[in-house]
């Protein structure tokens, strides 16, 4: 592969990203910006959570390369990229400006997206259907620091796989999938969510919040998580002929580092 085909980047229809969470430790830029320069979309959908103003509000955060991810976000929407921002709970400050439009990023509270073949994707970011952020949001806050918590364990912990050649992984979500509890929560979730586009009469679904990306069918709605850019990075594609995928970024990465020469990978890293 030469150098030239690697940096051609990817094209298409549609681009959904949710739960990036920049202004804390957790957030994975530096793999989202790699996905940003890789891929190019007509559309790309903001789906909440993009900043964490509950972590900015306790403690400052933001280096150079969450500044680089909001740079490339709006460099796309100049160069003619439909960018729609749905703020989500840990962004909520955002919903008091939706309907306007800011450096040609539109900021809504939802979107209707309409996919080639005519079918009708509602895109929410998904926190009105979490009981706990609703109605008991210290509890939320709580959970929000032990996950953090997790988090930086988890930071660690990918710190020695990567001075040992190891591709990352995710111990929160491996933990996440573990307890019962948490795995019930998606499940009541996911459905929740399905009732409603049922209910909005639209064909499926696009949303965030939960972390943990998922594309199905639930009694003949589409169903789709985008996943997030702290535990998973993954995102979720559509492609001109209608086929939405999930996008699992840090494999590619770590597929894409492991074809290369070495003098290649190299180059790579400094990019």
């Amino acid at each position: 592969m030469t150098i030239i085909e690697r940096h051609q980047p990817a094209r298409h229809r549609a681009i959904f990203l949710s739960d990036i969470h920049l202004g804390t430790r957790g957030c994975q830029a530096e793999i989202l910006l790699d996905f940003l320069k890789r891929n190019e979309s007509e559309y790309l959908y903001l789906v909440g959570d993009i900043v964490d103003g509950w972590r900015l509000k306790r403690w400052w955060y933001w280096p150079q390369s969450h500044n680089d991810v909001v740079q490339k976000i709006m460099r796309k929407a100049r160069k003619g990229t439909n960018v729609v921002y749905i703020p989500g709970n840990h962004d909520e400050a955002a919903r008091q400006y939706c309907q306007l439009t800011f450096g040609d990023v539109r900021v809504q509270e939802e979107a209707i997206h309409e996919a080639p073949d005519g079918r009708k994707l509602l895109v929410i970011h998904g926190d009105q259907f979490d009981g706990i952020v609703r109605y008991a949001r210290w509890l939320a806050i709580l959970g929000d620091w032990a996950y953090a918590t997790a988090l930086r364990i988890n930071t660690l912990f990918n710190w020695a796989r990567r001075k040992l050649g190891l591709p990352y992984w995710s111990l929160s979500a491996f933990l996440k999938h573990k307890v019962k509890n948490a795995v019930q929560f998606i499940a009541d979730y996911e459905n929740a969510v399905a009732n409603e586009a049922r209910r909005r009469g639209v064909d499926g679904v696009v949303c965030g919040h939960i972390h943990h990306a998922e594309i199905r069918t639930i009694g003949g709605i589409l169903y789709c998580n985008d996943g997030d850019w702290v535990e998973s990075c993954t995102a979720l594609v559509e492609d001109f002929d209608g086929r939405l995928r999930i996008v699992h970024w840090a494999d590619e990465m770590a597929r894409r580092s492991s074809r290369l020469p070495l003098s290649a990978a190299q180059h790579l890293a400094a990019e």
